[in-house]
């Protein structure tokens, strides 16, 4: 029971975000207004799905080292739960865009960039069905893993913040920390990012769990 800690820990975040997130008192920002509490939802998303996506890209960096099919089965189950959550921030992010910008998807650069960086890690998974041979699958699958990653962060970080856009955080929209003067949206944040990503890693040690099944099957 004293491993499954971390799993409790989770559980309590995310209940005390969902309850506070919803409940406690925020600046209105420019045109945001109550909106702004998707903040506790859309941002950790994508912690936790860089989190795995960078989890996935050392499990591939590892199989081509030594071909160690369980090293891919790592990498293709975090690439997964990384490319579940980045949708559910995409989909977080556009209900936002829908109350702020007036349009649900918009031609705003970040919302743009990262849709194309969620398109690729789905081409990854689209791959990696499309080949039937477990050895070849996953050597292919893990070279297209690091190029994915090599794109991810120029597309959902560097660029957006190099360009014109209504997205915060942007070169012309600042972001919100500097008007959260009685930081009470940190409160909230901080351990959303936290109960947000323990529940992916979670999500992940199940996904892994049934695959290594699968291919103990397969192997036999």
């Amino acid at each position: 029971m004293a491993r499954h800690w971390w799993k409790a820990l989770a559980i309590l975040l995310l209940l005390y975000v969902i309850i506070a997130g919803f409940t406690v008192k925020i600046p209105i920002i420019g045109t945001n207004g109550q909106s702004s509490r998707g903040l506790f939802f859309h941002v950790p998303m994508w912690i936790c799905m860089y989190t795995m996506f960078t989890i996935s890209l050392v499990y591939s960096l590892l199989f081509l080292g030594k071909y160690d099919l369980k090293k891919d089965v790592m990498a293709s189950s975090a690439a997964s739960v990384g490319a579940f959550f980045g949708v559910l921030g995409f989909a977080t992010g556009s209900l936002w865009a829908t109350y702020t910008w007036g349009g649900t998807l918009t031609d705003d650069p970040k919302q743009m960039c990262t849709a194309i960086a969620i398109l690729i890690y789905l081409a990854y998974l689209v791959l990696r069905m499309s080949i039937q041979d477990m050895d070849k699958r996953a050597r292919i699958s893990a070279v297209f893993n690091i190029f994915a990653y090599a794109l991810l962060i120029p597309l959902t970080y560097i660029i957006p913040r190099m360009v014109d856009s209504l997205h915060p955080g942007s070169a012309t929209t600042p972001g919100f920390a500097s008007k959260d003067t009685d930081g009470t949206m940190k409160l909230v944040l901080y351990p959303a990012f936290i109960g947000w990503t323990l529940l992916g890693v979670w999500i992940f040690t199940l996904v892994v769990r049934y695959r290594k099944l699968q291919l103990k099957k397969i192997i036999q």
